[in-house]
């Protein structure tokens, strides 16, 4: 039964272990700068296109609920997860509804809606691959995806019933989420192994959020118990996948102490894992997750906040391993997997964890991947794909042809369509994660132009609106436009890169301003009170740990939370990336270029350049013949825009 109408992206109105409790959905919007002009883009680019890939023959995503429904001749195309993947175009469709109140996309949605609904079986079972093909046993075996796909299903449903108060969409996750409870309560050793890609865990609890039944909690926390509980072999379940490390299944969570395994299914578990903690309250699974946290961040996480090392190899305890993590410091560049789903699933991740803990340092990882590897899965244009994102590409070094979803370009289709969606509902949910409410005031977890109004927890209204031109702009000024008289606090995430940062609040300097953790101002505010920060943004080196091989002697460059790169583009015809030194004694500096992807803030500095070349694997050292060369680093994220060519983001640096 439906409680309250509150409308967090993830509805931690009333979930007791959660510090940072969500805005509605519409209660910010971007106004200006460069989330305004991303969200802008999947507003009238990126969603509206993926819609007409997936609603059309190319996608196949509607033409296989409309083959469920018996409303089209055919047979399921895509892989096994293509619904899962629709669900997420559905979900950001409705995130930009929020704000723009287009009555087209809910017109659309509804028709969609009443076609999956057709095609749900009447127990409850909604699944398009086993419908459509009576062969496929429904959970006969988890490669099927059949799990992945009712967790986007269930909180594609509630952020519909959110957004539109309709109740349609999320009759269809009630009674699939009755199916699921019925069949997956009583454990049975056929069933016991399904819960590998755990999406359903995040959306059996956005379920209970939404309708307050507790049986979907007590499914999503038995999904969790249930891993490592069992003896690791092949059976018919597991046929055609790899078990083990590979799924998360060797080692119960609350017992874990490393990020094992696909990165994907792996961060979808911890953040599920963190909406059961933010209802239940159990200390082992929080100090799991923080264990975890700390793993993925400091031995397993590239500087671009993209994570999933490899695409093969095994796992520290010796398992197969595909898309996923390796051992700790092994950070190849050039074949670093790096889903882009991966890293939208660490942005999650640590937006759960903000809200559970209420820690920066959570926010800044977020930060990092919303700035770097979670956008540079996508062109400037809004309309074509990568899947991986290296950290290095040389022309001739892979063998593109004998990959799976690897190219040497952004596509503007992938077969395998998780990460595109993934990608684009987060560009377009981004508002909802700027700010979060205290128990007694609102926290500024992003920065960039917008709007604010909303309600504090107390029911008071508060307004107000921010100016910047992060993250090329380091100045935020915030406005209060209306609040309630009595005082309440103001909590301003100062990123752990901006060592001495000025905040003020009309002018006056505030105290405790210390990087890497919330700035915190309470006072009696009033309309007109203006908040002004500061934040350095000088261009800094970043070196790796001594024990990452691949970066050794040499430095990415990054500017505030953006890293960059340095493409073949913007070398002399003929250079390759490899001949590329950086030198200490050269300056840095940032220069901004409207002109250029739209809009960014380059490094300009003089390069060496190497002249004399290496032929065999191994040569005697000779002092290089090195020629300044005056270029130009890109955003990371902006790479592969401009035709095919070399890149990397670590390079070789001599110290002058």
């Amino acid at each position: 039964m439906i409680k309250n109408n509150a409308r967090g992206i993830i509805n931690t109105t009333n979930s007791p272990h959660v510090k940072l409790k969500s805005i509605d959905l519409g209660d910010c919007q971007w106004t200006e700068g460069f989330w305004a002009d991303k969200w802008k883009q999947a507003e009238k680019v990126m969603v509206p296109y993926m819609g007409n890939l997936l609603k059309g023959d190319i996608g196949h995503g509607l033409n296989n609920f409309k083959i469920a429904a018996g409303l089209k001749e055919g047979k399921h195309q895509g892989e096994w997860w293509h619904d899962g993947d629709f669900y997420k175009w559905m979900e950001a469709s409705m995130y930009i509804y929020a704000i723009n109140k287009d009555e087209k996309i809910l017109n659309d949605l509804d028709e969609i809606i009443a076609i999956i609904s057709k095609a749900q079986r009447t127990n409850g079972y909604m699944s398009t691959p086993s419908i459509i093909d009576e062969s496929i046993k429904p959970f006969s075996n988890r490669r099927y995806h059949e799990l992945y796909n009712s967790g986007h299903l269930l909180t594609s449903a509630c952020i519909h019933y959110r957004v539109t108060g309709k109740t349609d969409f999320l009759d269809i996750a009630v009674k699939h989420a009755d199916y699921l409870y019925q069949l997956f309560v009583p454990i049975t050793d056929m069933l016991k192994r399904f819960g590998f890609n755990q999406t359903q865990i995040m959306g059996l609890v956005e379920l209970y959020r939404t309708v307050h039944d507790k049986r979907y909690l007590e499914l999503a926390e038995q999904f969790i118990d249930l891993r490592g509980t069992f003896d690791i072999v092949d059976d018919v379940t597991t046929e055609g996948y790899p078990i083990g490390d590979m799924v998360q299944e060797r080692v119960p969570l609350r017992e874990e102490t490393e990020a094992v395994g696909h990165a994907v299914l792996a961060l979808y578990y911890y953040a599920g894992a963190a909406d059961v903690y933010a209802e239940t309250g159990e200390k082992a699974l929080i100090d799991a997750l923080d264990r975890l946290w700390n793993n993925l961040t400091h031995k397993k996480m590239y500087v671009t906040g993209a994570v999933g090392q490899t695409h093969y190899g095994r796992s520290s305890r010796l398992d197969k391993i595909e898309e996923g993590f390796i051992d700790a410091y092994m950070m190849p560049n050039m074949t670093a997997y790096n889903e882009t789903c991966a890293n939208i699933c660490n942005a999650m991740f640590n937006y759960r964890m903000l809200t559970l803990t209420g820690e920066s340092r959570h926010g800044d990882i977020m930060e990092l991947v919303l700035h770097n590897s979670g956008i540079s899965g996508i062109g400037i244009e809004g309309k074509d794909y990568y899947y991986s994102n290296p950290l290095r590409k040389i022309d001739g070094a892979l063998d593109y042809d004998k990959m799976n979803v690897e190219f040497p370009e952004r596509q503007p289709y992938l077969y395998c369509f998780c990460c595109p969606p993934n990608l684009v509902r987060t560009i377009a949910k981004s508002p909802a994660w700027a700010y979060s409410k205290t128990e007694n005031g609102i926290a500024v977890n992003l920065y960039g132009g917008n709007k604010l109004e909303t309600t504090l927890l107390d029911g008071s209204t508060i307004k107000l609106s921010q100016k910047s031109n992060y993250p090329w702009d380091g100045a935020v000024q915030i406005t209060i436009e209306e609040c309630k008289a009595d005082s309440f606090e103001l909590l301003l995430r100062i990123p752990a890169w901006a060592k001495g940062s000025l905040l003020k609040v009309n002018g006056q300097a505030a105290e405790n301003v210390v990087a890497g953790s919330f700035a915190k101002i309470e006072r009696n505010w009033s309309a007109g009170d203006v908040i002004s920060l500061e934040m350095p943004m000088e261009v800094k080196f970043i070196e790796g740990h001594p024990r990452i091989e691949e970066v050794r002697n040499q430095v990415a460059v990054k500017r505030g939370p953006v890293v960059y790169t340095l493409e073949s583009a913007d070398l002399p015809e003929g250079t390759n990336i490899t001949d590329a030194y950086i030198s200490s004694a050269k300056e840095l500096k940032p220069v901004h270029k409207p002109e250029l992807f739209g809009g960014v803030t380059t490094i300009e500095t003089d390069l060496l350049i190497r002249k004399d070349k290496l032929e065999s694997m191994y040569n005697e050292v000779r002092k290089p013949k090195l020629e300044t060369f005056a270029t130009q680093l890109i955003p990371y994220y902006t790479w592969s825009n401009r035709g095919q060519g070399e890149m990397t983001v670590f390079m070789p640096i001599i110290w002058d």
